[in-house]
């Protein structure tokens, strides 16, 4: 699938397209919204005047507006078409922010699992910057695919996300720049519930950039010499909160291949997420001038912590 000849976008997301039917922790429900990580992703670099590139698969009977929407915002000379129904699936959240999963369709595999490497476009091999959200094991083949000079960011799937695959995530470390779980995530991996801590942890077994997402208590950003808390920017009202991890992730990846400086990048991050907070599904549009805004206040807002 392509869309119409431009510049090789600067940024690529390699994940997937869903259909989320929703269903938020007091029974009320969104039915049939545009979702997927790597379309969050994508929402989330889109946010800082950037087109991205989506290495991804669509299925058959896509509704056209949500293919529209793709087309318009996003550079889809990734995304494979695969001859099964599209990928479709209930999330169901707790209160706690634990995200369950239900697949809606029989064929789930190409979706998941595809593209493969070697089919994403010629054209993305020298983006700026990657973010992969894939498993560990599938990490050090994508980035084969990049230039040397790609910053590679990976975010894992949460389903790998458990203390039987932690072998496999150390050994995945040293194939990216950053990596970007979220609190609940890293404590399944880990066994540790601490913050600081899982940081830590990640550092000591090879990382050199942590992101650590913590929903309504904001992000850790961390390097081995320098961490940060970033807040969580604050929002009138709170709409749907499934993706503003990933769309954080998005923005972080921006800020931190403009700046390469970890406060500017996690401020990115949480100034995405804001506005992913106030859509149903996968943020449309955005105000660019309350996005500067929002990014000031995260600038004056974040704090260095001691590292430990």
């Amino acid at each position: 699938m392509t869309s119409t000849p431009q510049a090789a976008p600067n940024y690529v997301s390699v994940g997937g397209i869903f259909i989320d039917d929703i269903v938020y922790p007091d029974g009320h429900t969104s039915m049939e919204i545009l979702g997927g990580g790597g379309v969050h992703t994508c929402a989330g670099i889109m946010v800082w005047d950037e087109k991205p590139g989506l290495v991804a698969t669509i299925g058959l009977q896509m509704p056209a507006a949500l293919l529209a929407r793709m087309n318009h915002d996003f550079d889809m000379q990734g995304v494979l078409e695969v001859p099964y129904p599209q990928i479709r699936a209930w999330q169901l959240f707790e209160w706690d922010g634990k995200r369950t999963e239900i697949f809606r369709v029989e064929v789930s595999a190409p979706f998941m699992d595809e593209p493969l490497p070697e089919q994403m476009p010629t054209t993305y091999h020298h983006a700026k910057a990657v973010s992969i959200l894939r498993n560990g094991s599938d990490v050090a083949s994508w980035r084969q695919r990049f230039s040397a000079d790609t910053i590679i960011m990976w975010e894992p799937e949460q389903a790998y996300m458990t203390a039987d695959n932690r072998a496999d995530f150390v050994a995945t470390l040293p194939h990216t720049q950053i990596v970007s779980p979220n609190l609940l995530e890293s404590s399944l991996l880990y066994g540790i519930n601490d913050p600081h801590a899982l940081i830590d942890a990640m550092l000591n077994d090879g990382a050199t950039i942590v992101s650590l997402r913590m929903g309504e208590k904001g992000s850790l950003v961390a390097s081995r010499q320098v961490r940060y808390h970033i807040p969580a920017v604050p929002v009138p009202q709170i709409v749907d909160q499934t993706g503003a991890g990933n769309t954080y992730s998005g923005g972080f990846l921006v800020g931190w291949a403009r700046s390469h400086d970890l406060k500017a990048a996690g401020c990115y991050g949480a100034v995405s997420a804001s506005f992913a907070l106030e859509h149903i599904g996968v943020l449309q549009g955005y105000d660019a001038a309350e996005r500067d805004r929002r990014l000031a206040w995260a600038l004056d807002q974040a704090q260095e912590v001691a590292n430990t």
